[in-house]
């Protein structure tokens, strides 16, 4: 059994890698534990957008609905703030909703110019209008018939590195993170309060985890915690499933990304600027929990249509990678409202058995879903909490206002360090957006052949390949491919490709066999 806890989180998706970064932050001992691997669900499958949610804006005006205005709010402080803490991985994207009336785009204008004003001192630009031939610069292969549209600004990012980097920071401040790691049960003291759990390793070990509060942060899979503490406890999850297409096109080649406020079936749909191509989405459709990561041909068949209609000189638009991931929408009690309609507000429910639920919520909000989860802990262990120290990410400066102008100055080591190939550059921008202040410590571990990109795709190499097993608890292709690197995400068949390496590898440095290793899926 394991010395005893202040905190065991149960879920390593943002929610979950984001309470446990906070938790250390005010000095509890913090224990972390995933049933697959670090951001392996919802939180490496967003939109890769952190946004206040323009549609969210629209629904509050429409509907009369302070809850969404509220939300809006909230998301775009916490845009801010991401942008400020990892400028590394995250980025400021303008985007374009194109209007073909004076009249419309004097209404996004004015909407927009709303969303620009709740940002207050945390805005990372103004909205603009776009003349007909601004909006064709931008997208040269948009349709005909488009007179113009509005700019505004939103944050991009990598989702699974940050999910990782909250989590691996937390670990290195004293946090103990496990993957692989299910929870198979929960366990009471004689007056029927959680007073920890029991998890399963991979290999089917158990062990006791002995904690003064038990934080359920499992996203959509909520409710399996939840009615393992109490069987009687009723179901608030519903899941939506978001679909994502990559496309081989560069629709997007002046860096702007598309928003398009209103499908024929009124949903909004992005095409954005994804490692030099194109990435559609999303879809938004109600489905059972088993089947939230796997994209329907349906599905996809939706969002291809749009790329054609949009942008028909594409014709036969190539996809190169897929995939799909729920939304975790909290439903209030009763309440069977369709899932494009249901807040994306949070909630921290305590059981009366203690057990503390995150539920709902956004990836942009997840901070504000840790500090409300750490009041709920606060108040179970009775006991207000420490003041926060300063813990910078991982890769970011002590102070990270420091942080933009101290990569510029590594990049002159990395140019150093880097084989002259043609991508170097592109080598240089990958390695710092995936590893911040740290790129030159670490490609200067690495002997020269471990430097040498892989794919014209990502300029990956055997070096962070390697440090993903040893240093960042990947433990599959799948773990490394698709989220410790984007490669799989944007091209299938060049992570295949590059498949075999990594499993050589993963046999190296875990000393399993090769039936140990599980192929590339996306679905997983």
């Amino acid at each position: 059994m394991s010395a005893s806890l202040d905190v065991l989180i149960i879920g390593g998706g943002a929610s979950g890698a984001c309470v446990a970064y906070e938790a250390v932050r005010r000095g509890l001992k913090v224990a972390l534990l995933e049933a697959a691997d670090l951001g392996g669900g919802t939180s490496s499958r967003s939109t890769k957008l952190l946004h206040g949610g323009v549609r969210y804006l629209e629904l509050a005006f429409k509907t009369a609905d302070p809850a969404q205005l509220r939300l809006v709010r909230e998301a775009l402080l916490e845009r801010g703030h991401w942008l400020q803490q990892a400028p590394f991985l995250a980025h400021r994207l303008e985007l374009a909703l194109p209007t073909s009336h004076p009249i419309s785009q004097a209404y996004y204008r004015l909407g927009l110019g709303l969303y620009d004003a709740l940002a207050g001192a945390s805005g990372i630009g103004a909205s603009r209008c776009l003349s007909d031939n601004q909006i064709q610069q931008a997208l040269p292969l948009l349709q005909t018939g488009v007179t113009g549209g509005v700019a505004y600004s939103d944050g991009q990012f990598d989702d699974a590195r940050l999910n990782l980097l909250l989590a691996l920071t937390a670990e290195q401040a004293g946090a103990q993170v496990r993957t692989r790691c299910k929870v198979t049960e929960l366990l009471k003291d004689q007056n029927g309060r959680i007073c920890g759990a029991v998890s399963s390793t991979a290999s089917g070990i158990p062990e006791r985890w002995q904690a003064r509060v038990v934080v359920n942060a499992t996203g959509i899979h909520a409710d399996s915690i939840r009615q393992l503490a109490d069987p009687k406890q009723p179901k608030r999850m519903l899941t939506s499933r978001g679909v994502h297409v990559v496309l081989n096109a560069n629709l997007c080649p002046a860096g702007m990304g598309l928003l398009l406020p209103a499908t024929d079936d009124g949903r909004v749909l992005f095409m954005l600027p994804f490692f030099g191509r194109t990435l559609v989405g999303t879809t938004d459709t109600a489905c059972p929990l088993t089947a939230a990561e796997a994209p329907s041909q349906e599905e996809q068949d939706y969002l291809l249509g749009y790329v054609r209609r949009w942008f028909p000189q594409l014709k036969t638009p190539q996809v190169s990678s897929c995939w799909a991931g729920g939304r975790p929408l909290l439903k209030p009690p009763g309440d069977e409202r369709n899932s494009s309609r249901v807040v994306r507000e949070h909630e921290i429910e305590t059981l009366p058995c203690g057990l503390v639920s995150v539920m709902g919520g956004k990836w942009t909000t997840c901070r504000p879903m840790a500090l409300d989860t750490l009041k709920a802990v606060a108040a179970q262990l009775d006991q207000p909490l420490p003041s926060p120290m300063d813990l910078p990410l991982l890769g970011a400066a002590d102070d990270p206002t420091q942080t933009p102008a101290l990569l510029e100055q590594q990049r002159l080591d990395l140019e150093t360090l880097l084989p002259d190939t043609p991508q170097r550059s592109a080598q240089i921008q990958h390695l710092q957006g995936c590893f911040g202040l740290r790129a030159s410590i670490l490609a200067g571990s690495w002997s020269v052949m471990e430097r040498q990109p892989l794919s014209e795709v990502i300029p990956i190499c055997t070096g962070e390949l390697r440090h993903a097993i040893r240093c960042e608890h990947a433990r599959t292709v799948t773990d490394v491919l698709a989220r410790r690197c984007r490669l799989a995400m944007v091209d299938q068949s060049e992570a295949q490709r590059l498949t075999p390496l990594v499993q050589e590898l993963l046999r190296s440095e875990l000393d399993t066999s090769p039936g140990e290793n599980t192929p590339l899926n996306l679905e997983h």
